[in-house]
């Protein structure tokens, strides 16, 4: 897992954004081999980011490792509501001429906000312009911003009915 453009420190702060970087990673690195996501190919994906970034065995791994499974797992289950509710904000780009990064970042942040409705809808929004601009670019960052701005008011009446 490169740790975008900050310090590889950062990455071991906190559980959720550390499982938001890797579920993107992960589903990032499932589109562009053509495979599709699973747990066995997970467990072998996260042990070679362990080795790759010296993420020590503990509580941080571990609480990181199970929310990235419990957000690719939302999108791969949810993958056409998700690509529905963000390909309309995309304005004037094409759904598959995205960045493949920003993609796999608006399908986690989507993810988790139809998931875990009990957080303020700018929590994983801010978090997914985060990631997007360490992995991605400040450009990203800005597209990433403006699509999911774009969309949090679908995604709000849509945490009512549920």
């Amino acid at each position: 897992m490169s740790t975008g453009n900050r310090n590889p420190e950062a990455v071991r702060r906190h559980t959720k954004r550390l499982g938001r970087e890797l579920a993107m990673q992960f589903l990032f690195s499932c589109e562009l081999r053509g495979e599709t996501p699973g747990a066995a190919l997970f467990d072998l994906f996260f042990e070679s980011v362990r080795d790759e970034v010296n993420l020590p065995d503990g509580r941080l791994a571990r609480k990181g490792c199970e929310y990235a499974a419990e957000l690719y797992s939302a999108v791969e289950l949810r993958r056409e509501e998700i690509d529905g509710i963000i390909k309309p904000h995309c304005r004037n780009w094409d759904w598959n001429r995205v960045a493949a990064v920003d993609r796999n970042i608006l399908r986690v942040a989507v993810a988790e906000l139809l998931e875990h409705p009990e957080l303020p809808l700018l929590v994983p929004i801010d978090e997914a312009v985060e990631i997007a601009r360490d992995f991605s670019g400040e450009e990203g960052g800005r597209f990433v911003n403006g699509v999911l701005n774009s969309l949090k008011d679908e995604v709000e009446k849509l945490r009512r009915k549920a």
